[in-house]
């Protein structure tokens, strides 16, 4: 993320950060490598303060550009994937660059490369844009990673809101996703006592909780 303190969210399409965000990435690898984790986010970071988004939005894709193969070189030689996650510049970052998937969508076809994949976080791409299922099936043969959260309190799928998941849910196994679908929500309360919407959906498809089957017992 580079150094928050200083108000950065990563630097991936910061001009002049190219050194610092080469450094941050071997870290991040590091890390990744020791835990047995296959996806990094590569964070795109910050318009900088003081400039506006439209008069320096083609520096930034150009640095991010350069900076996105950089990363798909280095992440080839450990197997791992890069992900690109749009964040919604309506609530929660107004200065953040990367903001809809059809941005990140049209960068990924610049980069053109296969370990770069769009990391899908439907908070984001709901306040952005809604239009969930069209979105989810044009864009499925790039994501790499799906984020789920409740809109607009970014709690619990269960917790009041805009979005039907057990709906999205069944639209992600019709497309063939198998890969994680991570909680990118803040809980209302006690973090296990808010996974009783888990608990709820395995009942609701027949499955023990831990997702097994009951006919399988």
């Amino acid at each position: 993320p580079g150094d928050q303190e200083a108000g950065e969210l990563g630097l991936a399409a910061v001009p002049g950060r190219q050194a610092a965000f080469r450094q941050g990435l071997e870290a991040a690898v590091h890390y990744a490598r020791a835990v047995g984790c296959p996806r990094i986010h590569v964070m795109a970071g910050r318009v900088p303060l003081g400039t506006d988004r439209a008069a320096v939005s083609g520096e930034m894709e150009t640095t991010f550009i350069e900076n996105l193969r950089y990363t798909a070189d280095l992440l080839s030689q450990e197997n791992m994937i890069g992900l690109l996650e749009p964040i919604n510049n309506r609530i929660t970052d107004p200065r953040y660059y990367l903001n809809t998937p059809h941005q990140a969508a049209a960068i990924l076809e610049k980069v053109g490369r296969p370990n770069l994949k769009l990391q899908l976080d439907l908070f984001h791409c709901q306040i952005m844009d809604g239009n969930l299922s069209r979105n989810l099936e044009m864009y499925f043969p790039l994501i790499g990673h799906i984020q789920i959260a409740q809109v607009p309190g970014r709690h619990e799928p269960d917790s009041p809101g805009e979005l039907n998941f057990p709906y999205i849910f069944e639209l992600l196994e019709s497309l063939g996703y198998t890969g994680y679908v991570g909680c990118e929500y803040a809980p209302k309360g006690d973090t296990l006592e808010g996974l009783g919407w888990l608990r709820s959906y395995w009942e609701s498809r027949g499955l023990q909780h831990g997702g097994t089957s009951k006919a399988a017992k």
